[in-house]
């Protein structure tokens, strides 16, 4: 797919990751999806490294940072574009939300800010001025989707329809229990964009934090998965079939989550045709 130009309000846009440990996340990322890097030195907020698509000229994919707070587990943030930030914000707070990180100006790169959902799951909003956000996105070893897992889904309908003006069409699934090591059936909730799916939801059991992850696109999702656990990830999820293509999830070296997804032929079309 030809490198994104820009970004629709309300369309995922990036991701990055606060870990605890650098050299391992990126030696594992690097490895995993044969991303290149460079850091990037802002002022006020200090290095952030940019992992790209490729060597370190290639296109951007997603960034990484050290964790703020040593007492916050490692996680990767996913973001949503916005044509007006400040709106955005606003629209979150009177949702039911909290911010995180304070609206704030990237130097030139655009405006940011990392919010709380209803649910306690982070997010962030980003309005874009020169970095637009991934270079490419819908393609191999780049983010494809992103996933909220939560407690109460009819509330977090409620709160990104709001806020993003999404919709949530509901389809049952056959879910993995990790407790049981089982498969039982569940409900899945794709987010809409109009009429475009560009994000999902499950239901969350327990007491684990509600939280967001990333999903990144890979050619074959099991030998992608036997490989990230070669490099030191756990199985989370074991790859398996699902109505859009075969999935797995992990957890890093460090502990954050993400998933890998081979999308099947319908998926690959759909995509061709918006290039």
């Amino acid at each position: 797919m030809p490198e994104v130009t820009e970004y629709a309000h309300g369309a995922p846009c990036w991701a990055d990751l606060a870990t605890p440990d650098l050299g391992v996340s990126m030696g594992f990322y690097r490895a995993l999806f044969g991303w290149g890097s460079y850091t990037l030195t802002i002022a006020a907020t200090g290095d952030y490294e940019v992992f790209t698509h490729g060597g370190p000229e290639g296109p951007t994919v997603s960034g990484m940072q050290p964790l703020a707070d040593d007492t916050e587990p490692p996680s990767w943030t996913c973001y949503v574009h916005t044509d007006d930030l400040d709106r955005t914000f606003r629209a979150v707070l009177d949702a039911g939300g909290t911010a995180l990180v304070e609206p704030a100006t990237v130097a030139n790169l655009g405006r940011m800010a990392v919010c709380v959902d209803s649910q306690g799951a982070d997010f962030g909003i980003y309005q874009s001025y020169d970095h637009r956000g991934a270079d490419v996105m819908d393609e191999t070893d780049a983010l494809c989707w992103i996933e909220l897992w939560c407690r109460d889904t009819e509330a977090a309908k409620r709160f990104y329809g709001a806020v993003f003006g999404w919709t949530g069409a509901d389809r049952g699934f056959d879910r993995w229990n990790v407790a049981d090591r089982v498969y039982r059936p569940s409900v899945y909730t794709d987010w809409l964009l109009g009429d475009r799916p560009l994000a999902g939801m499950l239901p969350m059991d327990g007491s684990s934090q509600a939280h967001w992850i990333p999903y990144f696109w890979v050619t074959d999702c099991d030998s992608a998965t036997g490989e990230a656990v070669d490099l030191g990830a756990v199985t989370e999820i074991p790859p398996n079939d699902a109505v859009h293509g075969r999935f797995s999830v992990v957890a890093d070296p460090t502990g954050a989550r993400l998933g890998l997804f081979t999308p099947s032929e319908a998926v690959r079309e759909s995509v061709r045709a918006r290039s």
